[in-house]
């Protein structure tokens, strides 16, 4: 992290006429962030105490203390955003990246932040979830003057209850917020609080989704649904840092969706309650053991567990598209297709034509087919038993008993235990299989007419995928055991 200072001594435009002239006097130097890494938790070196959070590929902003009032700079500017190694998109942000910096306060905190617009054009920001005075609500034109480029604005107000908020803006917002333009704010309670559990880890993350043509950089602002790129905060898998735990930690995670459509957040291995919403804490009584909750558009939901089950975990969204890279959407599908004798014709066209889909998508995850420049995959990732076929909106939650507290790095593979494993059978194999099993009572009528009908199919189809089997690797020849269309699958 590095700062510097963008306006020393600039004139600045001011959003309400309460702040102090003393308090103008010398704006705070906004720090700047290069990096989409996640950083360590920021402990508070000034003000009241809190546990803080611990970001997903993002940080907290540094804060100045001015006689008694914890101010922050916030810079809106165009950025470029690491969504994955040698996957770089244009966007804008706030200091150097998007999201911008999480904001951490106390309950009862006095906050003064500063915003400079480096955009093109006008901004404002709106302070989502918090109550507070309404010229400070940020909606451009309906409680203050969007803010020109080249210009700082201040906010001021106290941050009233406890919780898990958002800051994006009110101007132009369609085009801003698919641009990026967003962040977290976290209010932690100033005393012991009964909805409220201490936990030994906080992470945060936001949601947000872009349309990135391959081969492109900047999004596609216009686009309402039919988006290719699922961030948490502006990355994807396997770019998305992994949560970690040591074993029996309690553990609470916050998620804000900033997307046009809702996000099912589903944890493997564990259980859940969801204890706070942007509206405050759930009571207990409200509360339900969960393994998947829904985000809808605009929510906050903060999910509590205790992380008692050892081993590398999956955490995503639990619609499938949004856990896969760039793709397609109006490809037809394949699979079952006849292909045979028209490869080869193809070939003589397009020497590099390959038959892709006829028996679904899975060999997507172990090719490294050329792809444009600064394209992302449709399917990738490896783990230690072989690809892991996905991306966007996924990554684990890795619990260890030798993890040790407040340590949040990666500790890698997780080694199972012997025989605690799916493997495969190599036992005596089921006599005669299922198919033509003579239902308990003879069956319906016409039962044998239509078992040999449906072994007719399936020997045809067999023939087909095998026929035009390109991988070899899967083939008979390579000792493989049999393409997928085989008996040997």
């Amino acid at each position: 992290m590095n700062r510097r200072n963008f306006f020393s001594g600039a004139a600045t435009a001011v959003a309400a006429a309460s702040v102090s002239r003393v308090a103008m006097a010398a704006l705070p130097e906004p720090a700047m962030q290069t990096s989409a890494d996640t950083a360590a938790p920021l402990h508070p070196p000034t003000g009241r105490p809190y546990h803080p959070v611990v970001t997903l590929n993002g940080w907290t902003a540094p804060w100045r203390m001015n006689a008694g009032v914890k101010e922050f700079h916030l810079v809106a500017e165009p950025v470029v955003r690491e969504v994955a190694p040698g996957f770089m998109v244009n966007m804008w942000g706030y200091n150097g990246q998007s999201p911008g910096p999480t904001i951490e306060v106390v309950e009862g905190d006095r906050v003064r932040i500063f915003v400079t617009n480096r955009l093109p054009e006008h901004t404002t920001i709106h302070w989502h979830g918090q109550r507070l005075p309404n010229g400070m609500d940020g909606v451009g034109g309906l409680n203050q003057p969007a803010i020109p480029a080249g210009k700082t604005f201040v906010y001021e107000f106290v941050a009233r209850r406890p919780g898990t908020f958002m800051y994006h803006p009110h101007a132009d917002e369609m085009v801003q917020m698919a641009m990026g333009m967003m962040g977290l704010w976290i209010t932690h309670p100033k005393a012991a609080h009964p909805q409220i559990a201490k936990v030994q880890r906080d992470y945060a993350f936001l949601l947000n989704a872009f349309d990135v043509e391959p081969g492109s950089m900047t999004p596609k602002v216009n686009t309402m649904l039919d988006h290719n790129i699922w961030c948490w905060n502006s990355r994807v898998f396997p770019a998305i840092s992994p949560l970690v735990a040591r074993l029996g930690e309690r553990v609470r995670i916050r998620v804000g969706n900033l997307t046009m459509t809702n996000h099912p957040i589903h944890i493997h291995g564990h259980e859940f309650e969801v204890t706070g919403t942007d509206g405050g804490p759930v009571p207990k009584s409200a509360r339900w053991p969960e393994v998947t909750t829904d985000v809808a558009v605009g929510q906050m939901r903060q999910i509590e567990l205790m992380a008692d089950e050892p081993g590398d975990w999956a955490l995503h969204c639990h619609k499938s598209h949004h856990t896969m890279g760039a793709m397609g959407h109006s490809v037809p599908t394949m699979i079952g297709v006849d292909h045979r004798g028209l490869v080869g014709k193809i070939q003589k066209i397009v020497p590099d034509y390959m038959v892709m889909g006829e028996r679904g998508m899975a060999d997507m995850g172990a090719m490294e087919m050329p792809l444009p420049d600064n394209t992302f995959p449709m399917m990738t990732g490896t783990g230690p038993f072989g690809p892991l076929e996905m991306g966007g909106m996924f990554t684990t939650f890795k619990v260890r008993a030798n993890q040790s507290a407040g340590d949040y790095r990666d500790p890698g593979d997780f080694p199972q235990p012997p025989g605690t494993q799916a493997h495969e059978w190599t036992g005596a194999a089921m006599a005669g299989g299922t198919l033509g099993r003579r239902p308990a009572g003879g069956g319906p009528p016409g039962w044998p007419e239509r078992v040999g009908l449906a072994r007719a199919r399936r020997a045809r189809r067999q023939a087909s995928w095998c026929a035009q089997c390109t991988h070899p690797d899967i083939s008979e020849g390579a000792g493989g055991g049999g393409c997928p269309g085989s008996n040997g699958a």
